[in-house]
């Protein structure tokens, strides 16, 4: 049942002909108040066909905001709390994007989505965790500058025939390397029946203990449609928490209770409400680097379609 500031926020959205979409990573207060909740593709697709809305306030971090933005330059992109940023994203500049294709010039660039927008305008395509393969397999290049997680790329290169070369070197989740083999077997020990579902962001040791390998939407589907009854679940808390909402009648278990994203937990309802109210706070792209990173983010949309 959501309580009246839920309420509130809820009437102010559709008073401002808004619509709020949240990453799997936020807290449930915020997810029971979203229009669509998703992982990172998921909401890129989400934002790509907004219509009829005037604002949208999004609850995430700071590249993910940005993309809706240049998917959206009509309208008015608004993140509750400025502060929410991406360390990864934050990892890998445009000038070192640069450097990279100039030492590989027969390279494609594929840009993990959690990027800044400045490093987006230098990539050929976007990639998600739960599309990243598919899209390397796209291309015609035989070699594929990928960053900026070094886990995500090692992922994708003992699947396919292609050379990937990681940039920046050290290019991480700060969450995701949180986890080891010894969390798996603790928990395994307590749930000996568990499935255990793992974030390609994790490190490779912990990938190769997962029964699945898998994006935060992925996850969420294979819960779904898997007979067990129980999982052990590598990625940050609250897709937990949204696993156990949404699917009740299965287990999802944290691998680690503090596995938590702190700049996503920078939003709260309050700040959702006062972004409806001020409009705060507006979320712009310039006008160049949003055109070339279009392009990588669309060609990204077409190819997981």
């Amino acid at each position: 049942m959501l309580n009246n500031l839920q309420k509130e926020i809820i009437e102010l959205k559709d008073k401002k002909n808004a619509i709020i979409l949240a990453h799997n990573y936020q807290p449930s207060e915020i997810q029971e108040i979203a229009d669509f909740i998703g992982d990172s593709l998921e909401l890129c697709i989400k934002a790509s066909e907004i219509e009829n809305k005037d604002f949208v306030v999004f609850c995430g971090v700071d590249f993910m905001a940005e993309t809706a933005a240049i998917l959206n330059p009509d309208k008015k992109i608004l993140i509750p709390e400025i502060r929410a940023e991406c360390p990864m994203a934050n990892m890998l500049s445009a000038e070192e994007v640069k450097i990279a294709k100039e030492k590989y010039p027969d390279a494609a660039v594929v840009l993990y989505v959690n990027t800044l927008a400045e490093a987006k305008a230098e990539a050929d395509i976007l990639a998600t965790s739960s599309n990243a393969l598919k899209v390397v397999e796209s291309l015609k290049e035989d070699t594929i500058l990928f960053g900026p997680d070094n886990n995500l790329a090692s992922f994708v290169a003992v699947q396919t025939d292609k050379e990937i070369i990681a940039i920046p070197k050290g290019g991480h989740c700060y969450v995701h390397k949180m986890f080891h083999e010894g969390d798996v077997a603790f928990k395994k020990e307590k749930y000996p029946n568990s499935e255990l579902l793992v974030h390609p962001e994790c490190d490779k040791e912990v990938q190769n203990l997962g029964d699945a390998v898998l994006s935060t939407g992925g996850m969420i589907s294979h819960v779904k449609n898997s007979p067990s009854k129980e999982f052990i679940i590598a990625t940050e808390v609250d897709l937990i928490t949204r696993i156990n909402r949404e699917i009740p009648e299965k287990q999802a278990i944290p691998l680690l209770d503090d596995a938590i994203c702190k700049t996503m937990k920078l939003h709260s309802l309050e700040k959702v409400k006062k972004s409806l109210i001020e409009e705060l706070y507006p979320v712009e792209v310039d006008a160049k680097i949003a055109k070339k990173s279009l392009n990588a983010i669309k060609k990204m949309i077409e190819v997981s379609k």
